[in-house]
């Protein structure tokens, strides 16, 4: 199968300056605690890490809204936080990236999922959560649903980025699947990318793409994946179960593979990476570069190259990294068939 051209990637990388995409999903915020480690602590054998600095991320959708605006892209959001502190940290976080963040609700009955990851020597030592993983009030549902179908129809595409924590209601799929029917959604028209989690495998009814790991592939298609071919059998079961269009699966060390629903062959593509630091949000990665190419026009095989070629850039590095366009560029400049 043909992988296209140097040519082709860049230009497609043209196109996806200020395509507006609309990410909806689970918001978090990613805190890094980088410090150094020199001492055991006296109470537990532990190691004390001496705090050097503290930075916050945008996490989960968040990271995918990160990885668009950093590409060139113009994310429009919908989605919940909390009404504290760190709820404010991630409506900051978006506005400095340009991201459009009015579809973001406040809520008051549940806190901002936080994530605190403890670094030191460019190892990750602990990481503290806290989350509500309890689905959304009805109220609050109802809102963020109405908010997601007012916005379909201004953008080129629509993420689904669920990470399990609530946000991805009955009443929101209802929206996104009527949608769908009504001709609004689809691969060839505006494509609906889901990032699944294994919560709602039963829930979700259609999609233009969707873009599971391999362990969520094997859980959801009760396929063990252990080769290539077994994973382009994943893909056949999964296009059938979700009424996907196209299915992507991530694959770790070994790449991802790409299959369409009316295709005799799939597309495996190595990874690009040289050295793996930390996997962190490579899966956004792929979601934000894959879905910013569909919605130009750009082939799937064109979307799963330059997505491969973002997520070897961001493995390399630490902590739940986003794509630099320059880097991608760069990158992609390098590219041969």
């Amino acid at each position: 199968m043909r992988l296209g051209n140097k040519e082709e990637l860049l230009s497609t990388l043209d196109q996806i300056a200020n395509v507006p995409i609309l990410v909806v999903g689970d918001m978090m915020l990613d805190r890094y605690v980088w410090g150094r480690v020199e001492r055991i602590s006296p109470e537990a054998p532990v190691p004390v890490v001496e705090v050097l600095r503290i930075e916050d991320r945008l996490g989960g959708a968040g990271n995918v809204v990160r990885n668009l605006a950093m590409i060139g892209a113009k994310p429009k959001v919908c989605g919940v936080v909390g009404s504290d502190a760190d709820g404010e940290s991630v409506i900051r976080l978006f506005q400095e990236s340009g991201a459009d963040c009015s579809g973001i609700i406040v809520a008051p009955e549940r806190p901002t999922t936080l994530k605190t990851r403890v670094i030191a020597a460019s190892q990750q030592i602990v990481r503290v959560d806290r989350e509500v993983r309890e689905e959304l009030t009805a109220e609050t549902s109802r809102s963020l649903a109405k908010r997601v179908d007012a916005e379909i129809d201004v953008c080129k595409a629509v993420v689904l980025s669920d990470y399990g924590k609530g946000t991805v209601s009955s009443q929101l799929l209802e929206v996104l699947s009527g949608a769908y029917s009504a001709g609004r959604l689809g691969l060839r028209v505006r494509p609906l990318f889901v990032d699944p989690h294994p919560r709602n495998y039963d829930r979700y009814e259609v999609m233009s793409v969707a873009k599971p790991n391999r362990k969520e592939a094997e859980k959801a298609s009760g396929q063990r994946i252990e080769t290539i071919e077994d994973a382009f059998h994943a893909c056949e079961k999964l296009i059938e179960k979700w009424h996907s269009e196209l299915m992507v699966v991530s694959l770790g060390e070994d790449g991802m593979v790409v299959r369409g629903a009316n295709s005799s062959e799939g597309l495996h593509l190595e990874t690009m990476a040289q050295e793996v630091f930390d996997v962190s949000g490579a899966g956004d990665t792929v979601t934000a570069v894959f879905t910013s190419a569909l919605a130009v026009g750009a082939s799937p095989t064109t979307a799963g190259v330059l997505a491969n070629i973002a997520a070897g850039i961001v493995v390399s590095e630490v902590g739940t990294a986003a794509v630099n366009l320059d880097k991608l560029r760069a990158e992609v400049s390098k590219w041969s068939v």
